[in-house]
Parts: structure tokens; sequence; C-alpha cells
């Protein structure tokens, strides 16, 4: 397990919780738009001259923030990769502090074990787009199948969760976060959760050190723009919102 980079303090990341964020190395999914480049590939962790962190380095850290910090966010990169993942946990939850996880969902037999062993205290899960277009947009490793299993069990396990989406230009619009929404609604409507719990924060694209660099070119939505996506998701699930 590689920790390729350490936020000490994030006040954004863990709900009404002071926290910091490990990015863990390596992801499954190949987002165009995805601007930690650097995590997504050991290779490309290589290639980029980031100082890895250590294991001993992040935990004399964290024991140092003890009783300054509530939680740590775990992140990526996509966190259930790492074989190691349970363990790290462990050290983490012996020192007092509260786990987040950051996941695109696409490994959910390692999410129902990390839940029902109370490994984890919140999650926050990635939405890519419309259930259609989840390789197209995510790379051909991303199996809608297996995040859908990942929404299921986040629905049944009673654990504090919520959704979040990247909004992108020339990937997202309107219409397509409607679609996203009717997707996950019609999953919540058949494991019977209730859509009014559902907490989903639409953020906007940053164009920077993305993995396809000609992202890097694209401006963000305006202000303006993000309203039409918001509005179209809001007209199904009011209580979407924009996270800055």
């Amino acid at each position: 397990m590689i920790i390729g980079g350490l936020q000490k303090t994030t006040l954004v990341d863990y709900p009404s919780k002071v926290a910091c964020a490990v990015f863990l190395v390596g992801c499954n999914f190949s987002c165009p738009f995805c601007h930690n480049r650097d995590l997504v590939t050991k290779e490309l962790f290589i290639k980029s001259k980031i100082k890895p962190i250590t294991q001993n380095e992040f935990f004399e850290f964290l024991t140092k923030r003890k009783g300054i910090l509530d939680g740590v966010c775990i992140s990526g990169g996509e966190p259930t990769l790492n074989l190691e993942l349970p363990q790290f946990i462990d050290k983490i939850k012996a020192l007092g502090f509260l786990v987040k996880l950051d996941s695109n969902g696409s490994h959910p037999v390692i999410l129902r074990d990390l839940i029902s062993k109370k490994k984890i205290d919140f999650v926050a899960m990635d939405i890519k787009g419309p259930f259609k277009d989840y390789q197209k947009i995510s790379g051909r490793f991303a199996d809608i199948g297996e995040v859908t299993k990942s929404l299921k069990i986040l629905f049944d396990s009673g654990l504090p969760f919520e959704l979040r989406t990247t909004v992108v230009p020339t990937i997202h619009n309107a219409k397509s976060v409607e679609q996203m929404v009717k997707d996950v609604l019609g999953l919540a409507d058949k494991c019977g959760y209730k859509k009014e719990k559902i907490v989903w924060f639409l953020q906007n694209f940053r164009p920077s050190n993305c993995l396809d660099p000609k992202f890097n070119q694209y401006s963000p939505f305006t202000p303006s723009q993000m309203t039409e996506p918001l509005t179209a998701g809001r007209h199904l699930l009011p209580q979407m919102q924009i996270r800055g």
C-alpha cells in the first residue's frame, strides 16, 4: 500500500468533523477528468516524483493529532484495492479516530465486510453518471453491477453516507444528471430506502492534472451553468446540493 498524499486538516471532507485526509495510490477506474492523475497507477505516481508517505510517518502524525482531529478520511485512488486496508483502518481506530471511506463502489464485498465489522463510520460514494454510461465515463473496468451492489449495501447498512458527482463539461448536463438521479432512486425504491434520506452533492470539475490532458483545457461550469444540472436533480431529489 502506497500513501501518496496527506491533507493534514480538512473541515469539509467529513461532515461535522475535523479530519485529515490520506490518499492511497491505485484506482481501477480511468475517468479522463480525474484530477488525481498521479494517484491512478503506481507507474504514474513514480513518474510524478512525489515522495510517498510511510505508514510510520502517517501514524506519528496521527498520534500527535489525538484530541485535535475527530477522524480520518481514506481516499485515493480507490482505497478498496489495497489488501492492507482493513489492518490500516484497525490502526487508525486503535488511536480513537473515526474513519470515513471515499470509494467508487467497485468492490461491494469489501465494502460489506468493512461495514459489518464496524471498521468504517461514514462512506462517500461517487456516482459517475447514468448507469448505462458507466464504462464510457469511467473506463472498461467500471462495472455498474458492482456499483449498484455497493449502493444496495449502503441503503441496507444503517451507516451514514453521502453520494457525490463531479459535473464535467462534455460529459454531464441537466439531462444526464436527471437520469442518474432516476437510476439511483429506482434502486433505492427497490430496497425500500426513502429518497428523503439520500444526501447527494454535485461538485464542479477542476481542470488541473487531469488523467486525460485535454481536460486540462476545459473550463469548469460557471455558477449560473451549475444551476441547470442542480435544478434537474432537485426536480427528483429536492435536497440535492452543490459542494463548493
